[in-house]
């Protein structure tokens, strides 16, 4: 079962390779509008986006739980608008105090408290650093369909199961703004926090076939102006995640053990952002991410790990370049 598990995984990035050489020459609905003159391009693809977005609200094993989790992200940004500009290297760091818990048989409650610390380095050898706790997101969810497919049958007596659950929320300004971060040709992404009152919709659906399963999930986060004038563009997340899970006992201490093995893909696409009311022009963005990660749990404890690789961006027509991400997690099942 494990090599079937890596033949896929193999054969998904596979996939996704191609169709990101497919998406540069037709330049499909991924790509955006090229930068017109020497006007500056950015979107808020970093520092904002790493209240959740893409990487989810729950761990994949679902249930509830309290935890920690780590969010490492590295970002290349022009200092200028010119081809010959210098690089900025950008290190987006966040640590997240999150938690699922069930409120009733279909409501749940999910909540992500980040605290960040960013780094930058300029060529000139200087650094900037920021840290802070970052804005808090609290969502509650519905469970639309009961976990198995036959409602009346025991665990035991059917292979398929399913879940289905939309909700929303709202992701409140604890983290602080500077707009001196918005101005010139630094990313503005560089922020504890958008600044702004922010409402969340999200969904997800995960089907499972005895120990396989996929996963759809994404959220929608509409951003408002804040006090200093400035609003991100809205932030449309989505991913779908293919597993394995194998489960087995401790004998000797009588204690469940699971593992998850999964792979998949994730998308981010960023609106355009506006200043004292008007657009910011070339502030869209878009990316396709590739994902490999594992969970571990352990009688109440679980650890997550996960690798995320860019396989198609189009940010600052190439002035801002998302490299490598990686997550970590330490969660204690509720």
């Amino acid at each position: 079962m494990m090599n079937d598990f890596l033949n896929i995984s193999l054969y998904l990035f596979l996939l996704i390779s191609s169709l990101k050489m497919s998406a540069r020459i037709s330049k499909d609905s991924l790509a955006i509008e090229e930068p017109r003159g020497n006007k500056a391009y950015f979107c808020d693809a970093c520092g904002c986006a790493s209240t959740g977005g893409s990487m989810g609200f729950s761990s994949l094993s679902g249930g509830s739980f309290i935890g920690l989790r780590y969010l490492g992200q590295e970002y290349r940004s022009r200092d200028g608008i010119y081809e010959n500009s210098a690089w900025i290297e950008e290190h987006f760091n966040t640590l997240q105090l999150w938690g699922n818990y069930p409120v009733s048989n279909r409501i749940s409650v999910s909540a992500i408290l980040p605290y960040h610390f960013h780094h930058r380095q300029f060529a000139n050898a200087t650094s900037q650093q920021i840290s802070g706790i970052g804005d808090f997101s609290i969502l509650g969810f519905y469970k639309v369909f009961r976990e198995y497919q036959q409602e009346y049958l025991d665990a035991e007596q059917t292979d398929f199961r399913q879940d289905l659950r939309f909700g929303g929320g709202i992701k409140l300004p604890l983290g602080s703004y500077q707009r001196t971060n918005n101005q010139g040709s630094v990313n503005p992404g560089f922020q504890l926090g958008t600044g702004s009152l922010d409402f969340i919709l999200a969904g997800s659906y995960q089907l499972n076939y005895r120990d396989w399963g996929g996963k759809l999930q994404a959220n929608y986060i509409l951003k408002q102006e804040n006090q200093q004038d400035y609003r991100f563009g809205n932030q449309l997340n989505t991913s779908l995640l293919f597993y394995r899970n194998f489960s087995w006992i401790d004998m000797k201490k009588v204690l469940p053990v699971n593992l998850v093995l999964y792979s998949g893909v994730a998308q981010e696409i960023f609106g355009e952002n506006r200043s004292f009311g008007q657009p910011v022009q070339h502030t869209r963005g878009s990316a396709v991410f590739g994902k490999l990660g594992a969970e571990f749990s352990y009688g109440k404890w679980n650890i997550g790990a996960s690798y995320v690789k860019p396989l198609a961006q189009n940010l600052n027509n190439g002035q801002v370049v998302a490299k490598n991400r990686l997550s970590l997690s330490l969660n204690y099942l509720l």
